[in-house]
């Protein structure tokens, strides 16, 4: 697919979804998005907020089956669905080991203990590990540094270098951090890379053929998307080639991620028993109130209200250049992904891209379901 213009798009919308959102300026600035809304047994595509903001600007559209730059979400969300059906114990067994019984010693200096962590607060963000995944705040750096790699120990170094943000289990703080020792925990317990795990558990069973692992590869599969960062001085600067920090990080498509959803709250990957511990939520902080209000965080994902009545289940992720928000009803019987291709270093663009992009979401799961699902 070539490049176009905005004005010579013509997206495509059905009708029980016309109704969905605004096309065109997801946090105002150039953000391309695609949404996949899915009902049933049935699919209906809704391109969303795929036009370039300003007249002029060269925009590439994600088709249905483009990669898009998951990121944290896929990894995190496969890492929690993996380790939860990791081994024979009962539930909850295993999520209240603590992180030393796994890996002796990682968890340590300036306040860290793994001896008072457990797999339970790395879940569901309140370990109080700081949060230092590498990220660019100039284009130079990106320039600089888009090819730079890390091992997952060398991620887990740089959180050692600070000072926890609380004890564990007394507050809550999202932290990358804690989700690259779950995947070092998960080859541990089971003596297999966790990407081989995960493949095994989740990805062919629930036919994610579109999912797969970036690795330490600074391109993504075509077709693809292409994914912008506007930096805090405005420059808007093409991010797509990059290798993402944490080398877990997955690349999958807006119809993956919908059945993601649709197989782990559909009971496809893990007992009624475990799913009720990942239902179980927190409280989160206040930054993250003001982007999932009236949010609670379970074990890997979040439970938000919808504005007809219920909740949905979501998680958010993302690379420099790439955001992707969903949603799913308690039963994953309707889904929707939105992926926008342009990241802003500037807090209240963020917010607000965050905001118009929830809507959305909140939306296309009330108004397209005369029934209101997911009470």
């Amino acid at each position: 697919e070539g490049a176009v213009q905005d004005d010579e798009r013509q997206p495509f919308v059905p009708a029980s979804l016309k109704d969905v959102g605004k096309f065109g300026r997801l946090g105002g600035q150039n953000t391309d998005g695609f949404a996949k809304v899915t009902a049933g047994g049935g699919l209906g595509d809704a391109r969303i907020a795929s036009q370039a903001v300003h007249t002029g600007v060269i925009a590439e559209p994600a088709q249905h089956e483009d990669c898009l730059a998951e990121g944290a979400q896929g990894s995190r969300a496969l890492r929690r669905a993996d380790l939860s059906s990791t081994g024979a114990q009962k539930p909850g067994q295993i999520l209240d080991d603590t992180v030393d019984r796994w890996l002796p010693g990682v968890i340590d200096g300036n306040g860290n203990n793994g001896r008072n962590i457990t797999l339970r607060q790395l879940l569901q963000n309140t370990s109080g590990l700081h949060d230092d995944l590498p990220g660019f705040d100039t284009p130079q750096e990106y320039y600089r540094h888009r090819y730079d790699t890390y091992t997952p120990e060398q991620i887990v170094a740089r959180s050692m270098k600070h000072h926890p943000d609380f004890p564990p289990g007394t507050g809550w703080s999202y932290s990358n951090t804690g989700y690259v020792l779950l995947g070092m925990i998960a080859e541990e317990s089971a003596g297999r890379p966790w990407p081989e795990q995960a493949e095994n558990r989740i990805l062919k069973p629930l036919g994610m053929n579109h999912t797969y692992l970036s690795g330490a590869a600074s391109t993504l599969r075509r077709p693809h998307a292409h994914g912008y960062q506007v930096f805090a001085a405005g420059e808007r600067t093409d991010v797509t080639e990059q290798i993402v920090p944490d080398l877990g990080g997955y690349v999958s498509t807006t119809a993956d991620v919908n059945r993601f959803f649709q197989g782990l709250l559909g009971g496809e990957l893990l007992s009624e028993a475990r799913m009720a511990e990942m239902r179980d939520t927190v409280p989160v902080d206040k930054r993250l109130e003001a982007i999932w209000p009236g949010g609670g965080y379970g074990l890997g994902f979040v439970k938000r209200p919808l504005s007809c009545g219920g909740r949905y289940w979501s998680h958010q992720g993302g690379e420099a250049g790439f955001i992707t928000l969903n949603g799913a009803t308690d039963d994953g019987s309707r889904t929707v992904t939105v992926s926008m291709t342009t990241s802003f270093n500037d807090s209240d663009r963020t917010l607000r891209q965050q905001k118009d992009a929830s809507d959305l979401v909140d939306r296309a799961l009330c108004d397209t379901s005369g029934e209101r699902q997911g009470k």
